[in-house]
């Protein structure tokens, strides 16, 4: 086996032999709901010695894998005070060594925290891409790729304290929760800086920061009142992760007998997860098949590896005070398994909430992944995971603003869309996006303001939580087909010696504050405006590619209106008297002109509105 050192704050040897090199998680919390906790303890034989741990804590079992280099150690913590226990190894009655673990005292609460909600927007970061808070980390000791800021594949020093720096950019601009892509090291020689092929799940990347820097984000954006999403990933680890490196059993992983090192690439058909008619070889292809070369596909049917990242994902939202998990690729993993996975997070958490990436391009499909689906109770399945992601949403928005109107063209994708809603259980915990850091950028789609501000309004205002790309606020561009590099621009003011500092009104250009203040205005908005959070939907079939909804609850009601006409156009709202009813005005939020809800409502080309009803 090819050792490496690991430095651990709390081992505390009784002899100059050193036998164990890891245990995970490093330490625990006392007080959770479920009171098994199992150790995975690492180092050279180790499978070979007898563990006893203090203060008569019961040993529930030991397992061993069949490299002698594992041992898993499950133990009860319901009558664990806060402090420091002692774990003794030792062999043929003699302690080899003793090492120490701490149990902490949970945040008070903790288990009641509140998740994000459609009273959120999201702002989703690349971190590599947002902005250099400390130069000193861009390159590391540990780390294989260094900051190559010319290569756009490449990393490019981005860091949290980058985003610590722009915290208040943030929440000026009316977001109120941030989900950055992931921050786990990624110690893959090349296009590391994408972070999704990770390889230590305990550690922050150095040349992200540090654990604590993570802490502090989550510190500094509660004292905002904004939420952290953390972005994980269940179904893949990196290639260079310690443990792929020395495996702890050969079904740790989804092991291809006929691909190369174990390699067999997903087919990626997610339809196979719940397809009755599917065959076996066709499921086991895309669940058990690799998402790339660099990513290993885990077998989260083996028991200890659904246990480890389980733990390792409440160790985190424990250790940096969590609002919320985005998990990658959702729908590759086993779906029995990560039902089980979702469910164990939610019984410690009941308010938290998780939203996975269901790429998706139908409503049905999508929706069976959701808790408590419909869809998914026809085939006896729960996956427990609380929110999925609107991609059928996502597929329309780059067609309908560049169509003229006709019977399943322009306006009327965006109204088809919101008629399968009853297929949802939950139809406010869905994310609605228009981009994300894998599609092409909203503006290099629509490059005219005028079509950006008609995506911002209806993601703004329609039914969900919206999330909204790094950039987009101030009309950055990127081109996929240009590689994944051209849609993850560094933000412009993020690395010192930039020409142009878009975080400040002064360094914007004024294109770039028109993009800005339109979007500022409209989340902030946003924020205050209940109907929107959790109100009904009512809308109406667009006519001459005019598209009216309205969202409403007992006490207000907001009348969204979309020209995508690229001529003025004069709306008769007599139309729509069964919503408006005795309502005479209305303010308009984004212009602050007062409506007249008894007369034709003119409208400019390529234009929006959104009107609060004055009853």
């Amino acid at each position: 086996m090819k050792k490496t050192i690991f430095i651990f704050i709390y081992f505390i040897s009784v002899s100059t032999f050193s036998q164990v090199e890891k245990i995970e998680p490093p330490f625990w919390w006392i007080g959770m709901n479920n009171t098994e906790l199992q150790l995975m303890v690492y180092g050279e034989n180790i499978a070979d010695y007898d563990v006893s741990i203090s203060n008569d804590i019961r040993i529930i079992n030991t397992q061993k894998t069949e490299n002698p280099n594992y041992q898993f150690v499950t133990i009860n913590t319901e009558s664990i005070i806060p402090g420091i226990v002692s774990i003794s190894f030792s062999k043929k009655g003699k302690v080899i060594q003793t090492v120490s673990y701490e149990f902490k005292e949970r945040r008070k609460y903790s288990a009641l925290r509140k998740g994000f909600d459609s009273s959120d927007v999201i702002y989703l970061i690349m971190p590599d891409r947002f902005a250099n808070g400390n130069p000193d980390n861009d390159s590391t000791d540990n780390t294989v790729e260094n900051a190559n800021r010319n290569d756009k594949n490449g990393r490019h020093g981005g860091d949290i304290q980058g985003i610590i720096n722009h915290l208040d950019y943030i929440s000026k601009l009316g977001a109120t929760a941030i989900w950055s892509t992931p921050l786990l090291e990624d110690n893959e020689p090349k296009y590391s800086y994408h972070t999704y092929a990770q390889s230590d799940l305990y550690k922050i990347d150095p040349r992200f920061g540090t654990n604590k820097d993570y802490q502090n984000l989550a510190t500094k954006m509660h004292k905002r009142d904004m939420k952290l999403i953390m972005d994980y990933v269940t179904n893949h680890w990196g290639s260079k992760h310690w443990m792929i490196q020395d495996l702890p059993s050969k079904d740790w992983i989804h092991y291809w007998e006929n691909g190369k090192k174990g390699f067999q690439r997903s087919n990626y058909r997610m339809t196979t997860q719940f397809d009755g008619n599917a065959s076996k070889v066709d499921s086991e292809g895309c669940m058990n098949g690799w998402f790339d070369t660099t990513m290993p596909d885990m077998n989260q049917s083996n028991p200890l590896v659904l246990n480890y990242i389980t733990q390792n994902a409440i160790w985190w939202i424990e250790y940096a005070d969590l609002d919320g998990l985005r998990v990658d690729t959702y729908s590759y993993n086993d779906k029995e398994t990560i039902a089980k996975w979702t469910k164990a997070i939610m019984d410690e958490y009941p308010d938290f909430n998780i939203v996975g990436e269901i790429w998706m391009h139908d409503q049905a499909q999508i929706s069976y992944w959701q808790k408590d689906s419909k869809i998914g109770a026809i085939d006896n399945y729960n996956s427990y995971l609380p929110s999925v992601m609107d991609f059928t949403l996502h597929d329309e928005i780059p067609l309908m603003f560049n169509e003229t109107s006709s019977w399943d063209r322009g306006m009327i994708r965006a109204y088809n869309n919101f008629a399968n809603d009853f297929l949802y259980a939950n139809i406010n915990n869905i994310l609605v996006f228009a981009e994300n850091h894998d599609t092409n950028r909203i503006n290099q789609i629509y490059s005219d303001i005028k079509d950006y501000k008609l995506v911002m309004t209806l993601i703004a205002t329609v039914r969900g939580i919206p999330q909204i790309y790094y950039g987009s606020e101030i009309g950055m561009q990127g081109n996929k087909s240009q590689g994944d590099g051209d849609i993850r621009r560094d933000f412009p003011g993020g690395w010192q010696g930039d020409m142009n500092n878009a975080f400040t009104k002064k360094g914007r250009t004024e294109n770039q504050n028109e993009y800005f203040n339109f979007t500022k205005k409209l989340l902030n908005w946003r924020k205050e405006n209940k109907s929107i959070h959790f109100g009904k939907t009512m809308q109406f079939v667009p006519e001459n590619n005019v598209y009216v909804y309205f969202r409403y609850n007992e006490g207000e009601k907001v009348m969204v209106v979309i020209n995508n006409n690229p001529k003025p156009q004069e709306l008769n709202l007599n139309r729509f008297t069964e919503i408006i009813k005795d309502a005479k005005f209305g303010k308009e939020i984004i212009s602050d002109k007062i409506i007249n809800l008894k007369s034709i409502l003119k409208l400019e080309s390529k234009s929006s509105m959104i009107i609060e009803l004055n009853n």
